[in-house]
């Protein structure tokens, strides 16, 4: 009978380290799980951070381009009005000869 009080001593033994086991086991499980979730909410958070960082850079660097293209659409319209001029002033400084000139080749009559 001792015997089994002993074998019955050891099973109770062995049921409570696996008891003890699977608490330490459930335990680790839920903090591996909050750590989980502790490390999404805060790759979000960064993730937030960064699109907020990266989006006002984006319009930083859109407004300097924007004010950039107006100052370059001033420049070239300057540009383009003193080549218009040149043109206009060369064409009527020119212009007269090229009439004679014209006049010269279409009346003269070759045999």
């Amino acid at each position: 009978m001792e015997s089994s009080r002993g074998g019955q001593n050891g099973i109770q033994l062995l049921l409570a380290a696996e008891q003890e086991a699977q608490r330490i086991v459930n335990v680790a499980r839920t903090a591996k799980q909050a750590r989980l979730k502790q490390a999404k909410e805060e790759a979000e958070k960064e993730i937030a951070e960064f699109r907020a960082y990266m989006e006002a850079e984006f319009q930083r660097k859109l407004e300097q381009t924007s004010g950039d293209s107006g100052a370059n659409v001033k420049r070239l319209e300057i540009e383009t009005n003193e080549r218009i001029e040149h043109l206009k002033t060369e064409a009527s400084r020119v212009s007269a000869d090229v009439v004679q000139m014209l006049l010269r080749h279409v009346t003269t009559v070759k045999n």
